[in-house]
């Protein structure tokens, strides 16, 4: 099922959306809120996959309810004034639904946002259970992600360290950089793309790796420091 939030300090649009809602068998109404912050407690406590949000509400309105959101669910807007469309589709909202709504309309947004929510479905199975082929030694090997404690570049081929042993295969660091998921790799320097997931520690211009029992240093490129200190700030506590 998917869980949707309404927010809305309109007693007859909540109303008319509650019902809609009811009327699809796929969708399951999570909350019906009058403003942001019953809406935010909510979303603490609760796993939302679509947010359809009024505008003009008292104390925060929708837009700013949603820049305040660190991880937002997929979010619809509904107003009766056509000129916050804009700001709207900036927050790159699924849709932008206008006043008074119809079962139509409505459906039509709930298709584009379901389609979106199947989407990234598959691409967190397919990182859950990634993969890639490389050209190596007259064969075509495969490497799980999970497996690939770093990648190291030389010239045109590169050397990829697994937990257990290494492929050197005939490619790029580019080309590699490009296919594998940004979620669990990232270049720290032109001659190295780590698993994050390995991450000892950080120390300097290095990056400590636990490698076949030994610590090994990864030398930080001062044009990739930017984006390492950025995921560690992120995750910092």
């Amino acid at each position: 099922m998917i869980k949707v939030l309404i927010v809305d300090d309109e007693p007859l649009a909540r109303e008319i959306l509650e019902t809609y809602i009811g009327q699809m068998k796929d969708l399951e109404l999570a909350g019906s809120c009058t403003n942001a912050i019953e809406a935010n407690q909510l979303l603490q406590n609760e796993d939302i996959d679509i947010m359809i949000t009024d505008i003009q509400m008292p104390q925060v309105s929708g837009v700013d309810f949603v820049k305040s959101l660190k991880n937002p669910p997929l979010v619809i807007f509904s107003t009766a004034f056509a000129e916050y469309a804009v700001e709207g589709f900036e927050l790159e909202a699924v849709d932008y639904l206008m006043k008074p709504i119809s079962m139509e309309r409505f459906m039509k947004a709930i298709n584009r946002a379901t389609e979106m929510l199947n989407a990234k479905g598959k691409a967190d199975r397919t990182e859950e259970e990634g993969y890639f082929f490389v050209k190596a030694d007259k064969k075509m090997i495969k490497l799980a992600h999970d497996d690939i404690l770093y990648i190291e570049g030389l010239k045109d081929y590169v050397i990829i360290k697994k937990k257990t042993g290494r492929v050197i295969a005939l490619q790029t660091m580019k080309s590699l950089e490009e296919k594998l998921p940004g979620e669990t790799f990232l270049r720290i320097h032109r001659s190295y793309i780590i698993n994050l997931k390995n991450i000892q520690a950080v120390m300097g211009n290095v990056v400590e790796m636990l490698v076949d029992g030994q610590i090994k240093h990864i030398p930080i490129g001062k044009s990739y420091r930017e984006s390492l200190q950025k995921l560690i700030e992120d995750n910092r506590l």
